[in-house]
């Protein structure tokens, strides 16, 4: 068995693979169009919003306990009996009042308890801790 030769009496020992690689890249395009244009979803007459902006917040309320202990509802400064009066009010306008509770770091984690308690006693189950990841300085 011989290998080919060309004009020049040299050999082919190798194949050139630029033509099939061509022919793969033009498949692949073919089939990525082909699913990407099969998946259009079913038709649907939408409904129109308004142009207006909503104006309306959700009400969330946030509580935060420093360092030295102090409770502040909405940045403001509260005692824990003003704090469970000032929920039980807002529970009434909101029976599903989110409330976020912040604590520093260094706070006494009897704070804490104090502030879950008093969301415990008003009635409050939509309760989230507010923390930071461990790659935040």
């Amino acid at each position: 068995m011989s290998l080919k030769a060309d004009s020049d009496g040299k050999s082919y020992d190798d194949i050139n693979v630029t033509p099939m690689v061509d022919l793969y890249l033009v498949l692949l395009l073919i089939f990525i169009i082909m699913t990407t244009a099969g998946i259009q979803g079913v038709k649907v007459n939408l409904p129109k919003a308004s142009n207006t902006p909503s104006l309306a917040k959700p009400k969330l309320k946030a509580i935060t306990v420093n360092n030295e202990g102090k409770v502040f509802l909405d940045t403001v400064p509260v005692s824990l009996d003003e704090l469970e009066q000032k929920l039980q009010a807002a529970k009434a306008q909101m029976p599903d009042l989110p409330v976020v509770v912040k604590g520093d770091s260094l706070t006494q984690y009897q704070g804490i308890m104090d502030v879950l308690n008093v969301l415990g006693k008003v009635g409050i189950t939509q309760v989230g801790l507010a923390t930071k990841s461990k790659d935040q300085k």
